[in-house]
């Protein structure tokens, strides 16, 4: 892989290190290779957790964004402007981005499998809750409420892979994963399309949760134990130190940034797309709207394979690309083509979900210790940039246009490159003074 960007260290990093004893193993006698017994591609352990993440991955999406597609249906239902309706997402994701750290803390003591189990099911309850929202701030508080229910799984998940799976293999478990949120959030925003057209937005709300409660039963049934995790009480002056410890490491936050970066596009572009296709010179219906997000799919192949191209590329340049597609995609949606729309989607999905793969499964390796709380802090940024993604995102739409939004993602994908283009020229001089010393 090229000498740095946000990625590069990490490999080196992670191969420098070794494995905590947090995430090795609960048995007295660790074995000589403390990777031997983790779980490997193939294996029936693997395919297992495989399957359950892919399924809690897609009831998180789906809960998560579930009223998305729907924001034109509330904003007319509920007579708001769309600035207004983008809060039913923007509070669901801002919820998870505020109880994503308090929770992975407690996932230190009760363990990865336990609060992801819980998390899941109190989302899927509340969803039930959700179509029955008398007004909109009723169902911004509701979303909220189920933002911070959700909270308890995306980092949980990745502290549970980077200890039960092999390093090899954890780039590629990870994007399985979040091949399921892509999978999640393009059935998710379809199903409500169509279900909305025919009966309304609350019914469609309703077919999500019902969607959520099948994924969480499945997630229950298939998710093995956890062999590797040992409980340990996090108390708050720890986790503090345990959190400065992960922002002091210059590493991990050009991690967090770009993460936040990546999702502020995405959030903005998915929040507006709606209105903007809703309206001239597009005029397509409901039903239409929410067919365009099985776009989704190219995030589901993309980011299952970020792992080999990681390989090919390097991390850094993993990750100019993504920025490099995303940006693109962005540009060739400002045509007033449908065709020309739908492939700018497919580039920004395309971009978003591998970039997104990258930067996240690069936390979990450089992390080594506490990686829950690491991958909670990468999640709460991540969230973070949703949530301002949607809420800005709207806001240059009511104010620009299309264009806005557009401009506002430029200038994300420009600090994503900023960041890894910081990274790759330190890693250089870092290397030049490394021979020099060598050679002297």
């Amino acid at each position: 892989m090229p000498p740095a960007d946000t990625g590069a260290s990490v490999t080196d990093r992670a191969a420098a290190s070794p494995p905590s004893s947090s995430s090795s193993s609960s048995s007295p006698a660790a074995p000589a290779d403390p990777e031997s017994d983790k779980l490997r591609p193939g294996g029936p352990g693997y395919r297992r957790m495989s399957f359950a993440l892919f399924a809690a991955g897609v009831a998180t999406f789906a809960l998560l964004y579930s009223t998305q597609a729907l924001l034109p249906a509330i904003s007319a239902d509920l007579d708001v402007a769309p600035d207004q309706a983008s809060w039913t997402v923007s509070a669901a994701t801002l919820g998870l981005a505020l109880g994503v750290i308090p929770l992975s803390a407690l996932s230190e003591r009760f363990g990865r499998r336990t609060l992801m189990t819980a998390s899941l099911t109190v989302a899927a309850v509340i969803a039930l809750l959700v179509p029955f929202a008398p007004s909109l701030g009723t169902l911004i508080a509701l979303r909220a409420v189920q933002g911070v229910a959700l909270a308890g799984l995306p980092a949980s998940a990745m502290a549970f892979l980077a200890e039960e799976v092999r390093a090899k293999a954890l780039v590629a478990a990870i994007g399985l994963f979040v091949a399921g949120n892509s999978i999640g959030g393009m059935s998710g925003r379809i199903v409500t399309g169509w279900v909305a057209q025919a009966w309304g937005w609350r019914v469609a709300l309703g077919a999500v949760g019902l969607m959520a409660v099948v994924c969480a039963v499945a997630f229950r049934l298939l998710v093995p134990r956890a062999r590797h995790f040992v409980s340990r009480s996090v108390g708050p002056r720890a986790l503090a130190r345990t959190l400065g410890g992960h922002l002091a490491d210059p590493l991990l936050r050009r991690l967090y940034a770009i993460g936040a970066l990546f999702m502020t596009v995405f959030g903005a572009v998915y929040t507006v797309i709606g209105y903007r296709l809703v309206a001239e010179p597009f005029h397509l219906p409901q039903g239409i709207v929410g067919s365009i997000f099985v776009v989704y799919l190219v995030g589901t192949v993309s980011s299952a394979a970020a792992g080999k191209l990681v390989g090919r590329v390097g991390r850094r340049g993993a990750l100019y690309l993504a920025v490099g597609t995303t940006a693109a995609g962005l540009l060739l949606t400002l045509a007033a083509t449908v065709a020309a729309v739908l492939a700018g989607l497919v580039l920004i999905t395309a971009g978003f979900f591998a970039g997104h793969a990258v930067a996240s499964s690069s936390v979990s390796r450089t992390a080594k210790t506490a990686r829950a709380q690491a991958s909670a802090l990468y999640q709460c940024a991540y969230y973070i940039g949703s949530s301002l993604g949607g809420a800005l995102g709207a806001a240059a739409f009511h104010a620009a246009g299309w264009s806005g939004t557009v401009l506002l993602g430029l200038a994300a994908m420009v600090g994503a490159a900023a960041i890894t283009l910081y990274a790759t020229r330190k890693a250089v001089a870092e290397r030049r003074l490394l021979s020099l010393s060598k050679a002297a």
